[in-house]
């Protein structure tokens, strides 16, 4: 696809930097502010050093992600967004703070937050800021502060994201109120050290059903798992989106309708495929693709992200014996964690209970118009209470679909 082309060729492209513009930024010690694609422009290599010494790496945090934000998102929304760098001594890089200022909506009222500059598009999970361990970030205070936003957001946070946390506290420091709050379940499953422990965690009547899936398509038909990349990337991906939407073909929807989501994914799963991350597989029943299976992985974890399957296959239950086949997968590579994101979905909850959440953290500008906005924040998390009091209280945010 030219997507996914067009993706490879921004790779490339972006560790052109000139040498003397290299030595210009370099010399620089300290906190600067710059474009969202100048930022880029200091090329991937950058961006995995800091990424590879964070505590809490997350794919949504890497400059593949960011990149591949870059090319979907809407021009102005890129041409706004910027990028604080923090240097320390030798000019070397040790965190980035990608933002932009939004115009939102905030209980209702119109608001200017200073947010993630790649939002919400694609769900991304487990953020944190992007910076090395033990790095100054309490420098980056004074310059959002001089930033025009009445609220700061920053959401999808990791459970533990220690970084985010210290630079909230920083800014705390100074006079503003800050809140965090719980936003979305992540199942996960921790993996053992072969697939025989790991059925042993399921139920007796999990493991037989699994076995006798498996056992079933084997025998009535030629089954293949196949692997997507190189010079076969678009046609894995079109078999992936075609599966996706033939699930979701009744009553419409699936999430590659929306088209950035759509052009996000097939930039970002080349530059994956180019590092070796990307886990794009389908099943293969007598020559027809039945299932399609969409990941990544990144240090010792494999995220899932998005699947679909042919109905005509259902009663086979080939989604089920393709995800059993990339958990086993998962096992025998040494992987220690299946990270299955955003969404209670009732099928994850047939692979395990384990589970974490995404956090969010809110900071209030001193002042009247602060004060305004934390009391209206106050006021709904009262209201969310006395929902969940009474039984009627909905979920925090939708899901993913899968």
């Amino acid at each position: 696809m030219e997507g996914l082309s067009l993706a490879m060729g921004h790779a490339a492209r972006c560790g052109d930097v000139p040498n003397a513009v290299r030595t210009q930024v370099a010399s620089r010690v300290g906190v600067t502010r710059m474009s969202l694609l100048d930022a880029l422009a200091l090329g991937p290599a950058v961006w995995d050093a800091v990424l590879a010494r964070a505590k809490l790496p997350s794919p949504f945090m890497s400059w593949a992600w960011h990149r591949a934000w870059a090319d979907s998102a809407p021009a102005a929304e890129v041409a706004a967004s910027e990028v604080l760098v923090l240097r320390g001594a030798g000019g070397a890089v040790q965190a980035l703070l990608p933002v932009l200022l939004r115009r939102i909506p905030f209980h209702r009222v119109p608001v200017t937050a200073l947010t993630w500059a790649i939002g919400d598009l694609g769900c991304p999970d487990h953020l944190d800021m992007l910076a090395e361990p033990g790095a100054d970030v309490e420098a980056l205070v004074p310059v959002l502060e001089d930033m025009p936003w009445h609220l700061l957001i920053l959401s999808n946070l990791a459970p533990n994201a220690a970084t985010a946390r210290r630079l909230c506290e920083a800014i705390a420091g100074r006079g503003y109120a800050v809140r965090r709050q719980a936003l979305f379940a992540c199942p996960y499953v921790e993996l053992c050290d072969d697939w025989e422990g790991y059925l042993a965690t399921l139920t007796r009547t999990r493991r037989q059903t699994l076995r006798r899936k498996e056992r079933n398509l084997q025998r009535h038909h030629c089954m293949t798992i196949v692997d997507y990349e190189g010079d076969r990337l678009a046609e894995g991906w079109s078999r992936l989106v075609a599966m996706h939407e033939r699930r979701w073909e009744v009553g419409g929807g699936g999430a590659f309708q929306d088209l950035s989501l759509r052009r996000l994914h097939q930039r970002f799963a080349a530059e994956l495929a180019a590092r070796q991350q990307l886990w794009l597989t389908t099943l293969e029943l007598d020559g027809e693709t039945a299932a399609a299976w969409y990941g990544f992985a990144l240090r010792d974890t494999v995220y899932f992200y998005q699947s679909g399957r042919d109905p005509r296959w259902d009663r086979e239950s080939v989604g089920l014996v393709l995800m059993a086949a990339m958990i086993r997968r998962a096992i025998e590579r040494g992987y220690r964690r299946l990270d299955l994101l955003r969404g209670e979905d009732g099928y994850k909850r047939l692979w395990t209970d384990a589970q974490r959440f995404t956090e969010e953290i809110a900071v209030f500008r001193p002042g009247w118009r602060g004060r305004s906005l934390r009391a209206l924040d106050a006021a709904a998390e009262l209201r969310a209470r006395l929902r969940s009091r009474s039984g009627w209280g909905g979920t925090v945010g939708e899901p993913k679909e899968a």
